[in-house]
């Protein structure tokens, strides 16, 4: 009976455990506003138009321009970015490319997908994709381990021929992220985010620092003379950054120890007997 009741308990601890792991291993949720998303492109990492995970940005442009966009990426996720290029109709061989680049504007590489694709003569469009590495929530200096922070997308053609420069393109461009969970935890985080002006906005907030525009040596003036800040990227992701020390890893291994005590009971309550002196037999 008492192994029994000892079972049922930690069945039910074990359920309880294992409900916010389930929750951590669904995809990100996509936003519900795709009718507000960019409908222009940045020229350079300082322009680069800023989207949500699962927005769906279009931009419209020249064949030879850089094409840059930004998202946010936390610790725990694998970013999956794609692009679908729409040619004009008379154009020659063309050569697209999609790069992601970190916030330290370290170049990504992808774990898998098309991000270089040559569209052959009359092709309608062009889709390319890159799944990133895991960002994880901390690294070594050396390493070149995809980090917490902000991400940019380079959307160019290469290698084009003087007939095909400045012929009308336009680009549709979306990020998503799949939620790893503990299997990619790390011991250890950052202090801040990969996020460009992110320092200079948190040291504001303490009322002890500089404007960003006196740190970099530019930003505007406001009408008493004084210079604005230059956060140079406003979007976190839902939730705001995590990167902390909470993890699936300690829901499994709460699991595990779960399942080592209820090993131990039942090993106990099968070697332990019934508890009464066995008799001896008359006349031994």
């Amino acid at each position: 009976m008492r192994f029994t009741r000892a079972l049922s308990g930690a069945l039910l601890v074990l359920g309880l455990a294992a409900a916010p792991a389930a929750a951590d291993a669904s995809p990100s949720a996509s936003p519900s506003g795709d009718s507000a998303a960019p409908s222009r492109a940045g020229t350079s990492f300082r322009t680069a138009t800023e989207i949500e995970q699962g927005q769906r940005a279009t931009a419209d442009g020249s064949t030879g321009d850089y094409l840059y966009w930004s998202f946010p990426a936390d610790a725990g996720q694998r970013p999956t970015v794609s692009a679908t290029v729409k040619l004009p109709d008379k154009h020659t061989a063309q050569t697209w490319q999609l790069d992601v680049y970190d916030g330290l504007r370290r170049r990504q590489a992808c774990q898998y997908g098309t991000q270089t694709r040559t569209a052959p003569e009359g092709t309608a469009s062009v889709a390319l994709t890159c799944v990133l590495r895991t960002v994880r929530g901390w690294s070594e200096p050396w390493a070149d381990d995809p980090l917490p922070g902000t991400y940019y997308v380079r959307l160019t053609a290469v290698g084009l021929q003087a007939t095909d420069l400045g012929l009308p393109v336009s680009a549709e461009v979306k990020a998503d992220s799949k939620h790893i969970g503990g299997a990619a935890a790390v011991d250890g985080s950052l202090s801040r985010p990969l996020v460009p002006g992110i320092a200079v906005k948190d040291q504001q907030g303490d009322g002890d620092a500089k404007s960003a525009g006196d740190a970099k040596g530019e930003g505007d003036a406001n009408g008493d003379g004084s210079k604005k800040p230059a956060v140079l990227a406003g979007i976190e992701p839902d939730g705001g950054w995590s990167s902390g020390w909470w993890s699936d890893r300690w829901v499994w291994t709460g699991i595990g120890a779960v399942l080592a005590a209820l090993a131990g009971i039942g090993g106990y309550a099968l070697t332990r007997g019934s508890g009464r002196p066995s008799q001896v037999p008359p006349g031994a």
